[in-house]
């Protein structure tokens, strides 16, 4: 897969989310699992992920107007999908 999820995380920074290319969920499914509850994410292109990690905990997104949805947890998610 080509995208990546990212969202806020609690230490301020911003955390990616890396798709298993064998997965039969959609990406956004994925973020809607794995984002933690109410939390905004965004799907972006991979090329969008710097690629020099070494300030990766200085990364920023402004998530205010800039989001495709929150996320609920899996726990949440597995219940609407019934399982």
């Amino acid at each position: 897969m080509s995208e990546r999820i990212i969202y806020p995380n609690e230490e301020g920074g911003v955390s990616v989310i890396v798709p298993a290319n064998n997965t039969k969920l959609t990406v956004a499914d994925i973020a809607l699992k794995d984002v933690p509850a109410g939390v905004k994410f965004k799907v972006i292109d991979v090329s969008d992920i710097p690629t020099d990690r070494t300030f990766r905990n200085a990364w920023e997104f402004d998530f205010t107007n800039d989001f495709d949805g929150e996320g609920m947890g899996p726990e949440a998610f597995n219940a609407m999908r019934g399982n």
